[in-house]
C-alpha cells in the first residue's frame, strides 16, 4: 500500500493490530497524519506518521523512534510488516470506528 493509499485508508479510523488472533494494540488516525496509539497494557501516546519511501514511519511523544512499517494488502486483509527487528507472528490490521481507550491524561 503506498503512503497515499494508506492515508486514504486510515484517516478517521482506528487501526486494530492483532498477532496470532490476540489484540496487540490500537491506533486512532486523525487528519493531518496525527495518531493516538495504545498498545495492550501500555500507555496511550500521541504522535504522527510520515512516508519514507514505501514505508510509513511513526514518531510518538515520550518514545524513541521512528518506527517504520509497510502495510501490505493480502486479499481481503492488510498485513503490517515492521522494517526493523522482526515481530513474532503475522500482524493483521483491521479498521474500526471505535476510539482508542485512553484515560483523559494521554501518555499517563
Amino acid at each position: 500500500m503506498s503512503p497515499a493509499e494508506f492515508e486514504a485508508w486510515s484517516t478517521g479510523k482506528t487501526l486494530d493490530y492483532t498477532v496470532d488472533g490476540s489484540l496487540w494494540g490500537s491506533e486512532m488516525h486523525q487528519p493531518g497524519r496525527q495518531t493516538l496509539d495504545a498498545d495492550v497494557g501500555g500507555i496511550c501516546r500521541s504522535g504522527h506518521w510520515y512516508p519514507q519511501g514505501d514505508a510509513i514511519c511513526f514518531v510518538y511523544d515520550l518514545s524513541p523512534g521512528p518506527y517504520c512499517w509497510r502495510f501490505l494488502k493480502d486479499g481481503d486483509k492488510v498485513v503490517a510488516e515492521y522494517t526493523g527487528e522482526p515481530v513474532g507472528g503475522q500482524i493483521i490490521v483491521t479498521l474500526s470506528e471505535a476510539p482508542v481507550p485512553c484515560s483523559p491524561e494521554v501518555g499517563v
